[in-house]
């Protein structure tokens, strides 16, 4: 436990622009869910951009690292996917 708080905050220490970029969509993206509360298309749109934003932020943030492979590739799709279809369940039905 104490390797995993350590290498948490060595990466967060060492990458705070990038996480801080994942924390400022993640705010919008709950702002605008709240906004446009109602409008189905509308948040799913908001949601679908969200996901793809969170792919992207992925691998900019492994191409920067160099640490980028199809297997994280994958798992930051498979990640993605699977919020945005558990949201658009359950979330909005």
């Amino acid at each position: 436990m104490k390797y995993l708080t350590h290498h948490f905050k060595k990466e967060v220490k060492n990458h705070v622009f990038d996480y801080l970029l994942l924390i400022t969509a993640g705010i919008f993206f709950l702002i605008s869910i709240n906004i446009f509360k109602g409008e189905r298309f509308l948040e799913f749109i908001i949601l679908l951009s969200f996901t793809s934003f969170y792919i992207i932020w992925g691998i900019y943030h492994h191409l920067i690292e160099d640490s980028l492979h199809l297997k994280i590739v994958i798992e930051y799709i498979l990640i993605a996917f699977t919020i945005l279809f558990l949201l658009k369940i359950i979330v909005f039905p």
